[in-house]
């Protein structure tokens, strides 16, 4: 189950949740063995890049990808985690290798695994020095590609850029909230006790921090619209514009809509939430998000937020670009993340998000509130995207209220910007600016 899901992220540029989740559907394991599938798929893809590095000073040349995977999925176990004794690792790298019928290269995985384990055990895997290549000792320890280290290194320095990447999460966990449009606090909390499921209340209002609770979204309560999964600094993205009933609020890239049903569940069905995507197939999920939760008052549709429309010009009480990143501060949750990112992919960001926030203002009335938010933590897509837009647009000004901030986060806003760490504030990594449009 695991290597089928490795190959479906690596090749198949599946996001790592979806991946785990189509390959433990309907597979009859017990709850046990479906936490020993996730760990075994999590070590392999979060440390792709050391597992290469480690790998590739076994062998002079690259096996074909199958194998290639069988032996990160191996390496993982032998370098990174403790209850599983080498021998057993290398003994099912070899029997999946004949099961995928590259049967003639076992002898090969053998013993690259077992030259693997002499060069653990006599100190052999020496990383590039940290004072004297400090960026490629960072990419490597942490299997974060050289392009997102070096411009994290240089926005946060070295250390605190360490800081940043060695953080892990104590536990895995799931953050959920209850669709407020169908029950109160206390009824959800009284089916979590009932569902048995571990919780306890998290930062933002109404989310709750969920541990051991395995996949939520075959859950009758979740299929039946009672509660979303969503982490908390996204609902705090969302609960940042200030949703109302009766406003009309435009979502210019809304896709899979966590957001926009947190906003549309806010407005107690009255008023409007116009949801967009550019991708059709995307469109769908904010579709059937609002159909899930009940919700009436979410309208979808395909369009490239880059277009300003006509008709809207000065109309919305609010607009939210949840703009597309670099996705640098949800590594824990999208460990993918971490080894795609490019030179190319990070610089082709910045224009992006300036085209959307451009056309996206023209859209808010006066009075009303633009949201520009993302889920990196580098200041090019985020504190000098905003600075650069208001210098261009004086129309616009940056609310530093705090009062819609949950307390333990109060006092992290600079200038009416908030950058979140998950290693300082417990979060995920998200940026959040509000504006207001004035008249002039």
């Amino acid at each position: 189950m695991a290597l089928r899901a490795v190959g479906d992220v690596v090749r198949g540029q599946a996001y790592a949740s979806q991946a785990l989740d189509r390959s433990l559907s309907g597979a009859e394991l017990s709850q046990e063995d479906r936490r020993l599938a996730a760990s075994l798929f999590y070590f392999t893809v979060e440390n792709r890049l050391y597992l290469e590095w480690a790998l590739g000073r076994m062998m002079e040349d690259k096996p074909e990808p199958v194998v290639l995977d069988i032996l990160h999925l191996a390496a993982a176990q032998i370098l990174f985690m403790d209850k599983i004794p080498d021998h057993a690792a290398v003994n099912e790298a070899v029997e999946q290798v004949r099961a995928a019928g590259r049967g003639g290269l076992d002898k090969l995985v053998n013993g690259v695994l077992r030259s693997l384990i002499r060069a653990r055990d006599g100190g052999e895997l020496i990383l590039p020095d940290r004072e004297v290549q400090p960026e490629e000792y960072l990419s490597i320890r942490y299997s974060l590609a050289l392009p997102a280290v070096k411009r994290l290194v240089r926005a946060y320095g070295a250390e605190t850029a360490e800081t940043i990447l060695s953080y892990v999460p104590e536990e895995r966990s799931i953050t959920v909230r209850p669709n407020r449009t169908r029950m109160e606090k206390a009824e959800f909390e009284a089916l979590l006790d009932r569902e048995g499921l571990a919780w306890k209340r998290g930062a933002v209002e109404d989310a709750y921090i969920l541990t051991g609770a395995g996949s939520l979204a075959e859950h009758p309560s979740y299929r039946g619209g009672l509660f979303s999964i969503q982490g908390e600094s996204s609902m705090l993205a969302a609960q940042a514009v200030g949703a109302k009933p009766g406003m009309q609020i435009l979502d210019a890239c809304a896709a899979p809509g966590g957001k926009t049903c947190l906003m549309a569940e806010a407005m107690g069905g009255a008023g409007r939430v116009h949801a967009w995507d550019v991708h059709p197939h995307r469109v769908e999920l904010i579709r059937a998000a609002a159909k899930r939760l009940g919700l009436e008052n979410v309208r979808p549709a395909v369009h490239d937020a880059r277009r300003p429309i006509e008709s809207m010009e000065l109309m919305m009480d609010a607009v939210l670009v949840d703009a597309p990143c670099s996705g640098l501060g949800v590594m824990s949750d999208k460990p993918d993340v971490k080894f795609r990112v490019t030179e190319e992919s990070l610089s082709s960001l910045i224009p992006l998000q300036k085209e959307i926030l451009e056309s996206c203002a023209q859209m808010v009335k006066v009075g009303g509130r633009l949201v520009y938010s993302t889920c990196t933590i580098l200041p090019e897509e985020n504190r000098d995207q905003v600075e650069a837009f208001l210098e261009r647009h004086p129309e616009f000004v940056l609310d530093i209220g705090e009062s819609w901030l949950p307390e333990g986060l109060r006092g992290r806003m600079e200038g009416g910007m908030l950058q979140l760490l998950p290693a300082r504030d417990g979060v995920e990594g998200f940026f959040i600016a509000r504006m207001i449009r004035r008249s002039l």
